[in-house]
């Protein structure tokens, strides 16, 4: 029987490119997001074998729809071996704005709470197995904070260490819990940036990286690995400086475009 990979936000950008690249790996393929049609049109375009793959649609913003979507999963496909929360959302912030609010909560709820949702009824079945890989979808963005992008920093940064405390939870159990940084990839998500974005890769290269170490089951991993560096730099700075570097930058689109 293949192995079968579930993702969450896999109907475009990194969750497509990484169901791309399990399905090339031979995995039978669980695919969630909201955007069911999208997920149904690229699975055909890719000829992807229908024996293979489920599509599901939920959000993941709302825990008794992405529950459900993973208990359908238990049920119709079985015990996933690699979880990817990938699902997520990235819009900019201005604390002074009430609406803004609404968005700090509203990315909270994709980034936090629906990732340990997707993973929640996976994690018994998994360590009653003894097996198994749970993948968080983190940022660089999640090592400081950026003006403009509050909501986002701080929800990545949450990721990071929800994913290290349930590492440690899951120690000795034969569960890996992997978390993956990566830096600008070339999806729909930072195409409206309006600030340089450096080594800025494609969803098909960070796939197959992604892939090579979430197989090889590593704790964290920041894509690429320039951005790696760049990020412990930035880590190191003093706030002052650190500050100043940022002063001026173009900050990330708010909801209403501006």
């Amino acid at each position: 029987m293949a192995p079968l990979a579930f993702i969450t936000g896999a109907s475009s950008g990194i969750g497509q490119a990484l169901a791309w690249r399990y399905y090339q790996a031979g995995y039978a393929l669980a695919l969630v997001a909201r955007r069911t049609n999208e997920m149904q049109a690229w699975v055909q375009a890719q000829t992807i074998d229908p024996l293979r793959y489920r599509l599901y649609g939920a959000d993941v913003a709302d825990i008794e729809s992405i529950v459900g979507a993973a208990q359908q999963c238990l049920h119709t496909q079985g015990v996933p071996d690699v979880v990817i929360a990938n699902a997520g959302i990235s819009i900019g912030m201005d604390t002074r704005i009430r609406s803004d609010l609404d968005v700090m909560a509203r990315t909270f709820a994709v980034n936090n709470v629906g990732l340990a949702a997707t993973f929640h009824a996976f994690v018994e079945p998994m360590v009653a197995r003894g097996s198994g890989r749970l993948v968080g979808i983190a940022s660089v963005a999640g090592i400081r904070g950026i003006p403009g992008h509050g909501a986002y920093c701080a929800s990545k940064a949450g990721v990071i260490s929800y994913c290290e405390s349930l590492r440690g939870e899951l120690r000795g159990t034969g569960v890996g819990v992997v978390t993956i940084g990566p830096g600008y990839i070339d999806t729909p998500l930072t195409q409206k940036n309006r600030y340089r974005m450096p080594f800025l890769m494609s969803p098909q290269d960070f796939a197959e990286r992604a892939y090579s170490a979430i197989d090889a089951n590593v704790s964290y991993r920041v894509i690429p690995w320039q951005m790696g560096w760049l990020a412990k730099g930035l880590r190191m700075l003093p706030n002052a400086l650190f500050d100043r570097v940022l002063a001026g930058r173009p900050r990330k689109r708010r909801a209403d475009g501006s």
